[in-house]
């Protein structure tokens, strides 16, 4: 860790999006404690679709993650944007892995599905959220995109859930065959999110072209 990296990580701490990360994480706790409220016999069902909206939940609060009103005030600092946001993320991913972590254990054991198969699905939530914010940011020099991609995920995550048809739905129940199928696709979308994220976190072309004008 360079001596600047480790200057940057107070004030980078001091500036992440806490109020919406703890809300985001108290309700996807929430969401995946309701299995253990029903009485009777876990229901397997109940577990899946609870991880799914603790995972959901989370997601949305990672999309306030590169919210910074000072942005176009902290663009001029001497460190390159991919730092800066590989920093936010660094600095939020342990309090992400603890959030899903302990949503998990919340599910009961009888009611809870495969945690690998559930634990890709939620990362790929997570990185097309961060995807997302990052996109929103390059395009448009946004300085607070966490409402409109909050917005944008929770719409997308109902339209798929309710209207795309089953051979088209990344949302199946462990007894599909199609199971291993979907989350073979949740791979492929967590790797092609990553890629255009890094891809959105670098210093934007025509801005440094701008800057060497005389």
């Amino acid at each position: 860790m360079t001596a600047m990296t480790r200057a940057l990580i107070t004030p980078v701490w001091r500036t992440l999006p806490w109020r919406a990360l703890t809300a985001a994480g108290a309700a996807g706790l929430l969401l995946a404690g309701l299995p253990r409220l029903q009485s009777g016999e876990p229901d397997p069902w109940l577990g899946l679709n609870a991880l799914r909206g603790a995972a959901l939940a989370f997601a949305l609060g990672l999309a306030y993650l590169l919210d910074d009103p000072a942005r176009h005030t902290t663009s001029v600092v001497p460190v390159r944007r991919p730092l800066r946001v590989g920093l936010r993320v660094a600095l939020v991913a342990p309090w992400a892995a603890l959030c899903w972590t302990a949503a998990l254990f919340l599910v009961p054991e009888g009611a809870r599905p495969a945690a690998g198969a559930l634990s890709l699905e939620a990362a790929g939530t997570a990185v097309l959220a961060l995807t997302a914010a990052a996109l929103t940011v390059r395009r448009m020099a946004a300085t607070e995109p966490g409402v409109a991609v909050s917005t944008w995920l929770l719409s997308t995550a109902v339209a798929a859930y309710l209207l795309l048809p089953g051979t088209w739905t990344l949302l199946v129940t462990p007894d599909n065959p199609r199971w291993d199928t979907t989350h073979d696709h949740w791979a492929i979308l967590l790797i092609a999110a990553t890629a255009v994220g890094a891809r959105a976190c670098a210093e934007p072309l025509r801005a440094g072209l701008r800057l060497r004008r005389p």
